[in-house]
């Protein structure tokens, strides 16, 4: 499946469940962030299907704000990667990205 097609998905369960117009960007922001909070259990724990589900989770919570402010999330996407697409340097075991 694409990105795309996921997406679509998701913003026909969100209309179902009434998420989708009854919801708030903030209020999807938020769970999105509940969600990270998971994640970073997840990734303490190294629990893999925990980390898998937040992913998940909160890539829904994305898509559903993202819905609400009337942009799309793989839009947002390609647009971050134009940003970057050309930029060149390398990540130090530090974890800095140092620029070339």
């Amino acid at each position: 499946m694409s990105y795309a097609s996921v997406e679509m998905d998701i913003l026909v369960w969100a209309q179902d469940r009434k998420i989708i117009p009854n919801s708030t960007p903030q209020a999807q922001f938020m769970k999105a962030v509940s969600e990270m909070g998971e994640l970073s259990d997840g990734l303490t724990k190294g629990d893999m299907h925990l980390i898998e589900d937040s992913v998940g989770d909160v890539m829904v919570c994305l898509v559903n704000m993202c819905a609400l402010l009337d942009i799309s999330l793989v839009d947002c996407m390609e647009k971050a990667y134009e940003q970057i697409k050309d930029r060149r340097g390398t990540m130090m075991p530090s974890g800095v990205f140092v620029k070339e």
